[in-house]
């Protein structure tokens, strides 16, 4: 019962089919799991027992009438407490919103539950996604399943962990400046932050919302592709995952090693990027230097474009009741408030040039791969080493130009932490983005998903698929 919770969504799709378990048997192997791991992890906020139950009973109705159209027909998946799912609270980790169940489904959630996805709960963020990990909140910040006394990433830090830990299949996460691949890279999962508007924003709580993604978290590059096919409807390209094995010979992808000249990187950061070139050069990808503009210049026009964007959300909380924030919330949130119409306006302008000359830099190749972090996963109990996380990424400049991007797993340090780089393509190029990312994964082979996240060391081997102990021997 265990190890269902490590099978992929394509394994648990044909055992599902060929009735070697029920939807039924699969929801409660996973409900299981969150009532035994949580209480250490806490990545859940919600757990809806007696929906997912309900949910998996018709899907099994679904099988026993051969109507199974959807690969995600039976599958167990969590969404981000700022989402909305009819008849929970959406929380935002916060002490702020409306205590009021959410009257309809979020049009994402509603596209799952229309595919038959079996919503287990709702999981931990940081404050309307933008605090960090606080513990002056009435609910508890995620951890690090693979060291619980480390930061998970952030914002959509809960499903990173679920998925990692086994206790959800997928995660809706959302993305403003890098809240899906942040978790994804900490926590040693696949994370991919469509195009813009390609998977809608419709009940989701914003933070701002020129920059705001919603997109999911998984185990596998493949398993990301199916949940995208249903996320994005009729908006996406369909069947994402129908090209993932076709090769990437002759391919080209520009190598973004400029934004992280100047800063310090961790050497063991730097090795897995190393490991993953050398994987494309062996594929008979080409590999070509290409010069965008900076990452400071991305990262000065995001910041206050989401400083003022995300004040706008908050600015009447922020005056009548600021004490209900956590501090990190409150500091982060406060400083648009200090920004002009025109601070903003210059942003955007901003904004548009660097996205020509970003699209000019990179006209010749087909994808970019730059690092994700450049540190690994600091304490969680560190307040400087959490706000320097902030600061030390390259994902932002994705959000800035609206492309899809995605953090990709390439190993394990010699301390046993994640490892990932990030890939990303033009707009509406997710097909050979996750193509690109599916030849890496297959040539690295998987990362084992978990590690100590039990009561005690000791309780490792009950808690990780049979593969881990081969793969770790």
């Amino acid at each position: 019962m265990n190890e269902l919770g490590y099978l992929s969504i394509a394994e648990a799709g044909h055992a599902l089919r060929q009735r070697h378990i029920s939807a039924v048997e699969l929801a409660s192997a996973h409900l299981k799991r969150i009532s035994q791991f949580n209480p250490g992890l806490d990545a859940f906020l919600d757990v809806a027992i007696d929906r997912a139950l309900k949910a998996a009973e018709e899907a099994d109705a679904a099988f026993a009438r051969g109507d199974d159209a959807s690969p995600l027909l039976g599958i167990p998946y969590s969404a981000k407490d700022n989402i909305n799912v009819r008849g929970l609270l959406t929380t935002c980790h916060s002490r702020l919103p409306n205590r009021l169940p959410a009257p309809i489904d979020a049009a994402v959630v509603a596209r799952m539950s229309e595919s038959g996805a079996v919503l287990l709960g709702k999981n931990a963020l940081h404050e309307f996604a933008v605090g960090g990990p606080a513990f002056d909140l009435p609910f508890p910040p995620a951890r690090n399943p693979w060291d619980r006394d480390r930061h998970p990433g952030g914002s959509s830090s809960g499903g990173g962990a679920a998925v990692a830990a086994g206790l959800a299949m997928a995660a809706i996460g959302t993305d403003t400046m890098g809240s899906i691949r942040n978790p994804a890279t900490c926590c040693g999962v696949v994370g991919l932050k469509p195009t813009y508007d390609l998977v809608p924003r419709e009940g989701v709580f914003p933070l701002a919302f020129s920059l705001d993604h919603v997109g999911p978290i998984a185990r596998s590059v493949k398993d990301c592709a199916l949940v995208l096919d249903v996320m994005a409807g009729a908006s996406g390209q369909q069947n994402y995952a129908t090209e993932l094995d076709d090769g990437v010979a002759g391919l080209t992808v520009g190598v973004l090693d400029g934004f992280h000249e100047g800063e310090t990187v961790d050497a063991k950061v730097l090795a897995g990027f190393s490991r993953a070139l050398d994987v494309l050069t062996d594929l008979d990808v080409e590999l070509v230097a290409v010069s965008p503009p900076s990452l400071a210049e991305f990262q000065a026009c995001g910041r206050v474009i989401q400083q003022a964007e995300s004040y706008t959300v908050h600015r009447r909380w922020l005056a009548e009741r600021p004490a209900e924030y956590c501090e990190i919330s409150r500091r982060k949130l406060a400083v648009g408030a200090f920004l002009s119409a025109s601070d903003y306006i210059v942003a955007q302008q901003e904004r548009r040039a660097l996205i020509s000359r970003y699209r000019e830099a990179t006209r010749e190749v087909d994808a970019v791969i730059s690092l994700s972090s450049f540190t690994l996963p600091c304490r969680i109990d560190d307040p400087a080493a959490i706000a320097a996380t902030y600061e030390r990424h390259a994902r932002g400049p994705f959000n800035v130009t609206g492309d899809p991007a995605l953090s990709l797993p390439v190993g394990l340090s010699p301390g046993g932490l994640p490892l990932a780089v990030q890939l990303a393509a033009g707009p509406y190029r997710e097909r050979i983005l996750l193509r690109l990312a599916r030849a890496i994964e297959r040539a690295l082979g998987p990362i084992v998903p978990i590690r100590a996240f039990a009561e005690t060391r000791r309780d490792i081997r009950d808690c990780r698929p049979p593969e881990a102990d081969r793969a770790l021997a």
